[in-house]
């Protein structure tokens, strides 16, 4: 929980009596897309990511690290089947909350409530800028940026998940790497 970024921790105190510390290798799915999310993963330590699938072919679409919670939080709050999966990339240590424990918290904390929407806001923001960055920038625009905005992605993840989260191959990362 000291890995928080930004002071985020902070969000997350209430609810440290709750998590369960659980342990996973790399390359481990823990939601499914299709399935319903049913916990909260709070990232120790770790890189997580989201992805779908289309046609077998499997994109990127975030990663998360230390101090980052992550869930499938259209499904998680409405028992909807999740969008998306999430799985490990690094070896993580993660606190969970069950989904029942989480809603049962939130309502008996109004200013808790407001802190989670605030925080959730924060994450369409974020949201937002990349998927407009898809329509109003080219792959290198968006190789610079991200660069420049979310350097431990390009320290710590493997170059076809960051080709896959550009929307590019692998083989014009490397052409788009070279050439900067």
């Amino acid at each position: 929980m000291n890995k928080a970024k930004n002071g985020e921790s902070k969000i997350w105190e209430p609810f440290i009596p709750f998590f369960v510390r659980r342990e996973v290798p790399a390359k481990t799915i823990l939601l499914e897309e299709g399935q319903i999310s049913k916990t909260m993963f709070f990232i120790e330590e770790g890189c997580l990511r989201i992805c779908v699938n289309s046609d077998g072919k499997d994109t990127t679409t975030q990663f998360f690290f230390e101090g980052d919670s992550v869930s499938s939080i259209e499904s998680f709050r409405t028992n909807s089947p999740s969008l998306y999966s999430i799985e490990s990339i690094e070896p993580c240590v993660l606190q969970t909350i069950s989904q029942k424990d989480f809603h049962n918290l939130i309502e008996s904390m109004p200013e808790l409530k407001i802190q989670m929407e605030e925080h959730l806001f924060k994450r369409l923001f974020q949201a937002q800028q990349l998927f407009y960055s898809f329509l109003k920038n080219s792959p290198q625009e968006r190789y610079r940026d991200l660069i420049n905005q979310h350097p431990r992605i390009i320290q710590r993840v493997q170059q076809h998940y960051i080709a896959s989260y550009l929307g590019i191959t692998p083989v014009s990362l490397s052409r788009i790497r070279n050439r900067q």
